[in-house]
């Protein structure tokens, strides 16, 4: 990945919602960098501002555009790094500043372990985690998108949907 492809994936992604990238090409480029970095390093565009773990199962929600993007922008003007704001934060009418983190405890504390291979608890841990996140079958009932996590996505990625639209599939097998 280079700095340029991560900007025109970046900017794309920006139209499709109606955001803009920040205006500080400095802060843009380190921003773009990050990301360009973290997908060369682990395979997905991880959020340069988070610490991803290098596990796909424990970053899911931080893949840019992470999960908490959009909540971030419709109340901030802007998402937790800065690398989307919205059209009056682009013409400087808002001021784009520190947000509180949306991203779970939990969730960064299972990431932030695996990142450095040790438990929750700071024992070395060989290949697993303690507390492995239970996984879950969710759809969402506006557009039918189907998505195997711990939790909802904040907004459905087809329909833009809001998480309150998602629901568990539950299954249950009867041989006969």
């Amino acid at each position: 990945m280079t700095l340029e492809r991560a900007r025109r994936r970046a900017e794309s992604d920006a139209e499709s919602r109606g955001y803009r990238l920040n205006p500080d090409e400095d802060f843009l480029n380190d921003l773009l960098d990050g990301l360009a970095r973290n997908e060369n390093r682990f395979g997905y565009p991880a959020c340069p501002c988070r610490l991803p773990s290098g596990r796909f199962d424990l970053d899911r929600d931080i893949i840019c555009p992470c999960d908490y993007r959009d909540p971030d922008v419709e109340e901030y003007g802007f998402c937790y790094c800065g690398l989307y704001v919205s059209k009056d934060a682009f013409e400087g009418k808002a001021h784009i500043g520190p947000i509180p983190e949306r991203r779970p405890r939990e969730k960064q504390a299972r990431a932030n372990a695996a990142a450095v291979g040790k438990d929750e608890e700071g024992t070395e841990a060989a290949s697993k985690l303690k507390g492995k996140p239970e996984m879950k079958m969710w759809y969402c009932r506006q557009c039918g998108y189907v998505c195997f996590r711990e939790e909802p996505p904040y907004v459905c990625p087809i329909c833009k949907a809001k998480r309150e639209m998602f629901s568990e599939i539950t299954a249950s097998f009867h041989p006969t």
